[in-house]
C-alpha cells in the first residue's frame, strides 16, 4: 500500500467536510454541515491559519490530518496542533497513522515549527497507544478550554 499526502484545498471542501463528519460523529463531537462548512472552507482558502492533508492510496481518500498554526513562548516559537486526526476504520491498525504522524512532524519542520502538540481522548487508548509510541508525551498541566462563542 502505497501512501500519499496531498494538501486539501477549497475544491476539496465537499469530500474534506464529508471526512470531518465521519470523525465527529465517531468521537462524538457536534457537527452541523452548514455551520462547520463555511469554518472549513475558510480554513482550507488561508494557509496562515494551518494545513488539513488528505491521506490517499492512489484515488481513494482514507482520511485526513489537520494542523493548526501558533505561536508559543515557551517552545520559543511557531507551535502547531493537530486538531483533527482521522483514518477510516478500515484503514487503522496497519501502520497508517505512524506514517502520517510521521509525515506531518516532517511538513511542519519544513514549515518551521518547534513544538507540535495534540490531544486525545481519554476513551480513547489506541489513540494514547499510538501518540505514546510515536514520541508524544503528557505535561504536568490540563489542556482547558472557554468557549467565546456560541456552538451551536
Amino acid at each position: 500500500m502505497v501512501i500519499t499526502y496531498r494538501i486539501a484545498a477549497i475544491e476539496d471542501l465537499s469530500v474534506s467536510l464529508e471526512l470531518v463528519q465521519e470523525f465527529h460523529l465517531e468521537e462524538r463531537l457536534p457537527f452541523n454541515a452548514s455551520l462547520d462548512r463555511p469554518v472549513l472552507a475558510d480554513f482550507l482558502s488561508n494557509p496562515n491559519l494551518g494545513r488539513m492533508w488528505l491521506i490517499e492510496e492512489r484515488d481513494e481518500v482514507l482520511g485526513y490530518i489537520l494542523v493548526t498554526f501558533g505561536y508559543s513562548l515557551e517552545f520559543r516559537g511557531r507551535d502547531a496542533f493537530i486538531d483533527e486526526f482521522y483514518l477510516r476504520s478500515l484503514y487503522r491498525r496497519q501502520g497508517i497513522g505512524t506514517q502520517t504522524l510521521a509525515f506531518a512532524e516532517d511538513a511542519c519542520r519544513d514549515l518551521g515549527i518547534k513544538a507540535l502538540h495534540l490531544e486525545a481522548d481519554f476513551k480513547n487508548p489506541d489513540a494514547q497507544r499510538l501518540y505514546n509510541r510515536t514520541g508524544y508525551a503528557q505535561h504536568d498541566r490540563v489542556l482547558m478550554t472557554k468557549l467565546l462563542t456560541e456552538m451551536s
